[in-house]
């Protein structure tokens, strides 16, 4: 399975009989038109910045919520969270996908806006991949994000959702997030990756995705 990061919240996974794409945003944020096709698409959310399916060429089935799925061979579950840390109150809900493609469980933490409690954490499959906001005010920040890796304990960690040089939201840079995760510096960013269940790492490791441009 092959995992592009697009930008923000939004990524690719390719299986071997399946596409997925997550949270597609609009060309307002930043990144540019978006182009990619896919034969499921996941939204945390309702946001611009989340949820713009007219940028996915394929004709996908889109998941919008809370729920479990299975869709060419692709199993997605989704746990109801909160886009803040007052049960919703002043963003509203957020999804949380778990995504098994090619027996890779991926978690893509959305616009997750507290800490997850234990009760949550004890509901959840292993998770193989985690795909985890690390920017602050709109989603959890950067401690934040390094506890929910703590409880969660996956093999891999992919920040996302983090200002760039062509994102100017109101969020933090990822640098935050390698501080706290006890790097000296950030692993060199990459293009894609590529996981399979036999070559996950033994401890948890943090990995860089360089955004695809165009």
């Amino acid at each position: 399975m092959e995992i592009t990061w697009l930008g923000h919240a939004c990524f690719r996974l390719k299986g071997k009989d399946a596409v997925v794409v997550t949270d597609p945003y609009g060309p307002d944020v930043g990144y540019g038109k978006l182009r990619t096709s896919a034969d499921i698409v996941t939204l945390s959310h309702e946001h611009f910045d989340h949820n713009y399916v007219q940028g996915v060429s394929g004709e996908p089935k889109v998941i919008r919520g809370p729920g479990e799925y299975e869709i060419k061979g692709v199993f997605i579950t989704g746990l109801a969270t909160f886009h803040d840390d007052k049960q919703g109150q002043e963003r509203g809900r957020n999804t949380v996908y778990w995504i098994t493609i090619d027996d890779v469980v991926v978690c893509h933490l959305g616009d997750l806006g507290y800490v997850l409690s234990q009760a949550q954490v004890e509901e959840m499959a292993q998770v193989d991949v985690l795909l985890v906001p690390v920017g602050g005010f709109y989603t959890i920040n950067a401690a934040q994000a390094t506890e929910v890796v703590s409880l969660l304990q996956p093999k891999i960690v992919i920040p996302m959702h983090f200002k760039t040089e062509v994102a100017g939201l109101k969020i933090d840079p990822v640098d935050k997030f390698y501080k706290e995760m006890g790097l000296k510096k950030g692993p060199l960013p990459q293009p894609k990756l590529a996981v399979a269940k036999a070559n996950l790492p033994e401890e948890t490791q943090v990995v860089a995705l360089d955004y695809k441009r165009g």
